[in-house]
């Protein structure tokens, strides 16, 4: 089991910044990958940007060149350093830790989430 503690989430102006943290603790395996995913109301949850054990990565379009996220495999965690943030960025953010088992079968685990509100 894994458990996901998320922290790093507040109110910030249009145009600063945030960096979210998230903790990871339990049976983590080596290889996997983590990301971060977001809810606004009204909306269904999407994508914001994964990382795998590799260090690659994926963002999704509306944050690519704003957002980076990152891993530390030795301390277990994952961050969302986020710059230049827009109203529309205002939303709930999850963490999302995830390893393929086989081609069909996956172990998926998500942290509470944590309120990101952009507000001028």
């Amino acid at each position: 089991q894994v458990q996901l503690v998320e922290s790093g989430g507040g109110l910030v102006q249009p145009g600063g910044s945030l960096r979210l943290s998230c903790a990871a603790s339990g049976s983590i395996f080596s290889i996997n990958d983590m990301g971060w995913y977001r809810q606004a109301s009204g909306k269904e949850r999407e994508l914001v940007a994964r990382i795998f054990s590799s260090g690659a990565t994926a963002y999704s379009d509306s944050v690519k060149g704003r957002f980076t996220i990152s891993r530390d495999n030795a301390k277990n965690t994952v961050s969302l350093q986020m710059n230049s943030l827009k109203l529309e960025d205002t939303a709930v953010y999850y963490c999302n830790y995830r390893r393929a088992i086989s081609n069909s079968l996956i172990s998926e685990y998500w942290g509470q989430g944590t309120q990101v509100t952009v507000s001028s």
